[in-house]
């Protein structure tokens, strides 16, 4: 009998607002983060649209000289986890990162040592690392950022939310493309329940809206370039008119604690994370198993580890990512999952709205999952107009207008280049 694990905290970062109450009312309102890009010049660019972090102030969750000392994807992850951290209610240490070692003490009824951070992301700090091999090009090595190895690795947010935090814990990095998210919050779970953690701050981030990243995306025919005049329509999934994704930006963490540890303080419980499966396709670098066979098993893994049966799922939050490969497959996945119970369920991508926040995304679909079971709402999908029946396109996907309804198990799934799939399932909090 596995040990259940509670969500007592959620933090986001986003496209649609910088903190939960602000993200989940756009999430309802059905509203989109997508814009014209202006994080830079991006006229040599076919795809000219991006869901833009807006109106960030790292100064709210650390100090100044703290922030200059990461990257942009690290200052979205920490910002996050202080969010993630204060909603669980749990104290931070006066001073910031610099009072006291990390692991030493206690961090409010937790021992540092216990608390671990597992934060997924995609390519690191890629702003500092173009801008240092601009230097570099520019005026030889001895102009580069002197802090460019440091400010640019992967695992750096994971360490930098450790710090903020006082954590002596584990600080691990996934790594998965666009389910990185989704494979920390499931490394995070396995952590607590192995017992080498009572709690752990979990989540995923990522800050890659530049021309690197755009240009290789379009080399790869990957991002929606129809409609750069009407950005707002242009993440469409499940729609017949989806040309691409729109890149996002930004993070998301949950704070998961043993189960009876967290009754025991009192804490509030926003939904019990019950289950988590992972494979990978061996198939293709950039494209999924066209029979879904993979993302099938991840689905599979995860309800029997959750010990539900497809029919108690009533909300699924699609990778959903608006490519023409993506979605069908996708849908076929839940075909095969689902059985007849595929066409009953609500499924609906968040990322019409949010954009693909690439290793961001499977952290604020789970969220989003936490808040639909709390709220009993399923979000909508956002400009679908015309179904893709053609291409098997044809479940409930919640077009434009969420609804209310009673949910007591959901699930998300994400699909990463590699072949990389997670799935978690979300379980109503009950005691």
């Amino acid at each position: 009998m596995h040990k259940r694990v509670a969500i007592t905290g959620l933090g986001v970062i986003s496209p649609l607002g910088n903190d939960v109450a602000a993200f989940w009312s756009a999430i309802k309102a059905g509203r989109s983060g997508a814009g014209p890009v202006t994080k830079f010049d991006a006229s040599r660019l076919e795809a000219r649209v991006a869901c833009e972090v807006k109106d960030f102030e790292p100064a709210l969750y650390m100090d100044k000289k703290e922030a200059r000392k990461m990257a942009l994807f690290s200052q979205y992850a920490v910002a996050a986890a202080v969010q993630a951290w204060r909603d669980a209610g749990l104290p931070e240490r006066e001073g910031g990162a610099a009072e006291e070692p990390a692991g030493e003490g206690m961090r409010g009824p937790f021992r540092a040592e216990r608390i671990g951070a597992v934060i997924g992301n995609g390519i690191g700090g890629i702003d500092v690392c173009l801008e240092s091999h601009k230097k570099l090009l520019e005026a030889g090595p001895g102009r580069m950022l002197p802090m460019t190895v440091p400010l640019m690795i992967a695992n750096e947010a994971a360490g930098n939310v450790a710090m903020r935090l006082g954590l002596g814990g584990p600080a691990l990095t996934a790594v998965t493309a666009c389910a990185s998210g989704s494979d920390a919050l499931g490394q995070a779970l396995d952590l607590i329940r192995s017992g080498r953690c009572d709690a752990v701050l979990a989540g995923g981030t990522e800050a890659a809206i530049n021309e690197f990243a755009m240009g290789g995306f379009c080399r790869l025919q990957a991002l929606s370039t129809a409609y750069n005049e009407t950005p707002e329509k242009a993440s469409r999934p499940f729609d017949k008119g989806r040309d691409g994704f729109v890149i996002g930006e930004g993070a998301a963490v949950l704070m998961l604690e043993d189960w009876d540890r967290a009754v025991a303080r009192g804490a509030r419980i926003y939904a019990e994370l019950a289950g988590y499966g992972a494979s990978c396709d061996a198939y293709h670098l950039t494209a999924p198993d066209p029979g879904a066979s993979g993302c099938v098993r991840a689905m599979r893994a995860a309800l029997e580890d959750a010990g539900l049966g497809p029919e108690e799922i009533a909300y699924y939050n699609a990778h959903g990512t608006s490519t023409a490969i993506n979605d069908p497959v996708e849908t076929l996945m839940l075909k095969k999952a689902f059985g007849a119970h595929a066409s009953r369920l609500k499924v609906s991508s968040t990322k019409s709205m949010t954009g693909h926040m690439i290793a961001a995304a499977g952290a604020v679909e789970a969220l989003v999952c936490v808040k639909a079971i709390e709220e009993g709402f399923v979000p909508p999908t956002i400009n679908l107009e015309s179904p893709d029946i053609e291409s098997g396109c044809d479940l409930d996907y919640v077009p434009n207008h969420g609804v209310f309804l009673p949910i007591a198990a959901a699930a998300a799934g994400s699909l990463g280049f590699g072949g990389h799939n997670a799935v978690l399932v979300f379980k109503k909090a009950s005691l």
